[in-house]
């Protein structure tokens, strides 16, 4: 088969064909959990590596202010919202050596680590007692929905200044309340009940810099029963440890250190 019929778009498959691919299902795509990588949503700023050609993370066609999936590669440009059902929120802890010195991904440190309570200011950046950064990031495991109705699993990491975007995130979610229509009474909902809806916008820091951030709203209810129950189910595996999203900065914890490893957008406000 050349690469030219293989590749050929636009090609209406026959009727058999389309019967003997349904006929057999999923064979052969089926995986260990453990085996599979969730992706990210990430955020693409001005200094983000995603956007440099030179950079072996180059993403053709990604621009400033753009969401991306740090798997597949797909842009969604700026304007573009993404409709996402919140199953799990998880808090990391992580620790950097500073640009000045060279810069580079050292650990992550566990929520109990005494040293994360020791940490003292300079500007904006929380400094462990060792003189490295700490940065904290609260990773969204969500179901990313379609307009064909299907969905994918993916994580939404909000660090940095999009850390303020989180916690109005976290508070609108518990107080997330709807009537229970058996007993009357406002309960709170699950998390993974409503879809949200994720954008970009624009914001300007004190020097009067411009970089993009998230902004988060809410659409309403999970009415599709299917997309209610596999919501249900990723996070309770989640939270079982059998599902699980690495970031490139542990990914590459056991190669040289770069000043990228915050994923460029480790903005300084």
């Amino acid at each position: 088969m050349t690469t030219a019929v293989a590749t050929k778009k636009n090609a209406e498959l026959s009727t058999d064909v389309l019967d003997d691919i349904f006929a057999d299902g999923g064979e052969g795509s089926s995986f260990d959990s453990s085996e599979l990588q969730i992706p990210f949503i990430r955020l693409a700023q001005q200094m983000s590596p995603q956007i440099n050609k030179k950079d072996a993370q180059f993403i053709d066609g990604l621009s400033s202010g753009d969401m991306f999936n740090n798997l597949t590669n797909e842009i969604y440009a700026g304007g573009t919202a993404l409709l996402v059902v919140p199953c799990y929120v998880v808090t990391k802890y992580r620790e950097f050596i500073p640009r000045l010195d060279g810069g580079g991904f050292v650990q992550e440190l566990q929520a109990s680590d005494p040293d994360i309570t020791r940490t003292t200011k300079n500007l904006n950046k929380d400094i462990l007692p060792s003189g490295n950064e700490l940065v904290k990031a609260d990773e969204y495991y969500c179901l990313l929905l379609g307009e064909d109705g299907d969905y994918e699993m993916a994580v939404v990491d909000m660090k940095v200044s999009q850390m303020k975007v989180s916690r109005r995130w976290k508070s609108q979610i518990s107080m997330n309340k709807a009537k229970n229509p058996k007993t009357g009474q406002m309960q709170t909902l699950p998390i993974y009940s409503t879809i949200w809806k994720l954008s970009t916008v624009d914001e300007t820091n004190k020097r009067n810099e411009t970089f993009s951030n998230y902004a988060v709203s809410k659409l309403g209810m999970v009415e599709d029963r299917s997309i209610y129950q596999a919501a249900k189910v990723f996070r309770a595996s989640v939270a079982a440890g059998e599902a699980k999203a690495v970031s490139e900065d542990a990914a590459t914890l056991s190669k040289t250190n770069k000043k990228d490893d915050i994923d460029g957008d480790d903005i300084p406000f």
